[in-house]
């Protein structure tokens, strides 16, 4: 049962057509974890659920035969969401503690993931947990070469599974697994033939913990460290930031123009200075922004650190924690995928409004260098 003020959290499941986001869902569904599920699929969508149905119950609403509910979305995702959650609270449905949305094959994930975020009465009751996507492991880069949407759907990703594995040649494997890493270098990827690829635990992206009841930041946001340890070429430090490319050829050349690139802030920062830095970068840049997720480390309480998670202009309601994630190095940590929008333009955005000028890899030698530099002193 939802409890008072606990927000429902929401599995974006999308993938390009044919790449057999119904195979994964329907063995998801078999899952008993997945009993108390909603599952929303639009009027297109390649589920097939009749051997699945027990009982329809209005036009667009059938109950599973595993206990979860499924509808289809002949209007807005919005008012089907409203609906869903009208029917639990008036006790017309079960209780539900996870909705997967199910998208068509051609869609930009962004504007569903929009509609999760930016609806003032949705965000009360729902929360957007991951986007998880599948990509063919034989024709996936095919596909990417063809179709922007198909980009969109990688980079956006808390999780890639990797669709016919078995079909696909070790050549032709590692050249797929080369171009999404330069996609999408945060997402884990998981093979759609094993056992993980079975379960509900695939939809849990980490923004939403139902153990702890706070974000699971270092599952959502990636481990920046272990990242850079894996990583074979170096990044550029800086005492106050840290950010790396993850390209490691030039994604330009589909001409899609995406980065992923992170921010890492070693002092807590003033609650202003990010806000303002939050709205510039959406009002005037929203539409190149194509997810953002942060950690912040606040000044005027650093121990309880504020999260942000946006898409484009829409962004979920600041979430503050009651305190940082077990482990955690207490750092603000900020994760950017952008389309068109420079990295460097960015960061120096970010140092405009923390106060601390951006030191490059050009100015650090050229202060190394200076014969009037003090002896011993380091940048």
């Amino acid at each position: 049962m939802q409890a008072p003020g606990e927000r429902i959290p929401v599995s974006i499941l999308t993938g390009f057509l044919g790449a057999g986001k119904s195979t994964l869902l329907n063995r998801i569904l078999r899952d008993p974890d997945l009993s108390d599920t909603a599952v929303i699929i639009n009027e297109f969508g390649e589920v097939g659920i009749d051997n699945l149905l027990v009982e329809t119950s209005g036009d667009s609403l059938v109950e599973l035969s595993n206990g979860c509910l499924c509808c289809t979305v002949r209007g807005e995702l919005i008012d089907t969401l409203a609906t869903l959650m009208d029917g639990v609270q008036t006790g017309r449905l079960k209780p539900i503690r996870r909705v997967v949305i199910e998208t068509t094959g051609l869609a930009d994930p962004a504007p569903v993931m929009q509609s999760v975020m930016g609806n003032p009465v949705i965000a009360q009751n729902f929360e957007l947990d991951g986007v998880v996507t599948v990509v063919d492991a034989v024709h996936g880069l095919s596909t990417l070469e063809r179709h922007g949407e198909a980009v969109k759907q990688v980079a956006v990703a808390d999780r890639l599974v990797l669709s016919k594995i078995s079909l696909a040649d070790p050549q032709q494997l590692a050249a797929l697994k080369s171009r999404l890493q330069e996609l999408n270098p945060r997402a884990s990827m998981v093979d759609g033939d094993s056992a993980e690829a079975g379960t509900g635990s695939i939809m849990a992206n980490g923004l939403y913990d139902p153990g702890s009841k706070i974000a699971d930041v270092d599952r959502w946001l990636r481990d920046e460290l272990a990242l850079d340890a894996a990583t074979s070429h170096e990044h550029h430090r800086h005492d106050h930031a840290q950010h790396g490319h993850h390209h490691h050829h030039d994604v330009n050349r589909h001409g899609e123009d995406i980065r992923s690139f992170s921010i890492i802030h070693d002092t807590p920062i003033d609650p202003m200075a990010v806000n303002m830095f939050v709205d510039l970068l959406r009002s005037a840049h929203g539409e190149k922004l194509l997810r953002m997720k942060a950690i912040v480390a606040l000044s005027d309480n650093p121990e309880r650190p504020l999260v942000l998670h946006g898409v484009q202009s829409i962004f979920h309601p600041p979430q503050r924690l009651p305190h940082w994630p077990e482990g955690s190095d207490r750092r603000t940590r900020m994760v950017l995928i952008t389309q068109g929008l420079p990295e460097a333009f960015v960061l120096d955005l970010f140092a405009a409004f923390t106060g601390q000028p951006r030191i490059d890899r050009p100015d650090r030698a050229a202060l190394e260098d200076n014969p009037l530099a003090v002896p011993g002193l380091r940048m």
